[in-house]
């Protein structure tokens, strides 16, 4: 072979790979914006990660993600989804708080939402049908489940003639639910106290309100309250007053009752649906998902530590039960 053909050849075996690497597809990058602290929060990245899984994304092999995480300082999600958008993701996961910033931000990069509120009320879409723009999700709000909640904490504390309710009124759909809950309330022959509270520093002082009231057993309801369930459950057991909450969460730290939809699913449902996404689907092809999955989760211990007995008819109903 000829000294300028053995140089040829040498060149082309050099340039081969970069040519493959060339024609490789990029791997896709998901955007992960949250308005919570991450460590509170692993078990719903892994519901999520599940959800990619299932429809064949795999977080390091044929995915990258970028977390963003605001730790419950509203004020740096701007800057968080800004540095997505700059990314040119191809999709951002968020949580309501997180989703409503993104959607400020960019009208192209597809938007999956996991909504603890009503999303139509919330703005974040005009419908949960289809319909034209970047935003699809899923939702886990339930305010519809106010009444049966009501219901569940009269059958477990019947004797508790005043009811105290602890909310958020900033969450959107927050006053239909009340509205809901104390015509519930009427029908069961029952008084209900509503508490309004915003933010953590609130609590002591809405906790004092509610003994003051004489309630004997407590609803905390409203997505927003999510993050602060260690301090709730903690001024709830201080004050030894039985509390149902709407997410399972804070049973698992300590707190008596919940039913919920489950958080979860409804990130794991996320995960599909950036997945599909990621597939080429539009989010105005792909509906809002409404949950399907409900949990009654009681925690035994807690009960026994109230001095309370959990009727058989409820325990028949549990989904879990916390020992």
């Amino acid at each position: 072979m000829r000294r300028r053909d053995v140089i040829a050849l040498l060149g082309g075996l050099a340039a081969y790979p970069l040519a493959v690497r060339a024609q490789l597809p990029a791997v896709p990058v998901i955007g992960f914006l949250s308005s919570t602290p991450a460590a509170p929060f692993t078990h719903l990245v892994t519901a999520f990660q599940q959800g990619l899984t299932e429809a064949g994304f795999v977080e390091g092999r044929n995915v990258t993600i970028e977390y963003r995480y605001a730790d419950s300082q509203l004020d740096r999600l701007p800057g968080l989804a800004a540095e997505l958008v700059r990314r040119q993701v191809a999709v951002i996961v968020a949580n309501s708080s997180a989703a409503e910033v993104a959607k400020a931000l960019t009208a192209t990069i597809p938007i999956v939402f996991v909504a603890g509120n009503d999303p139509v009320k919330q703005g974040l879409v005009a419908s949960l049908g289809r319909r034209g723009g970047n935003l699809t999700g899923t939702t886990f709000f339930s305010g519809e489940l106010g009444p049966k909640r009501l219901q569940l904490l009269h059958e477990l504390v019947p004797k508790a003639a005043i009811i105290a309710v602890l909310t958020d009124p900033s969450a959107p759909g927050a006053m239909d639910e009340l509205a809901d809950m104390e015509a519930a309330g009427r029908a069961l022959g029952r008084q209900l106290v509503v508490v309004r509270t915003e933010s953590e520093s609130e609590l002591e002082p809405a906790f004092e309100r509610i003994v003051q009231a004489g309630a004997g057993a407590l609803m905390v309801s409203g997505a927003r309250l999510f993050t602060q369930r260690r301090a709730l459950v903690a001024l709830a057991a201080r004050h030894a007053i039985p509390a149902i909450y709407d997410v399972r969460e804070h049973v698992e730290a300590g707190g008596l009752i919940s039913y919920a939809a489950s958080l979860a699913d409804a990130h794991r449902q996320a995960g599909v649906y950036a997945a599909r996404i990621l597939k080429g689907a539009k989010p105005s092809e792909l509906p809002v998902l409404q949950p399907t999955i409900f949990e009654l989760v009681i925690n035994l211990e807690t009960a026994k530590t109230l001095g309370l007995t959990v009727p058989a008819s409820l325990l028949a109903q549990a989904d879990e039960v916390i020992e």
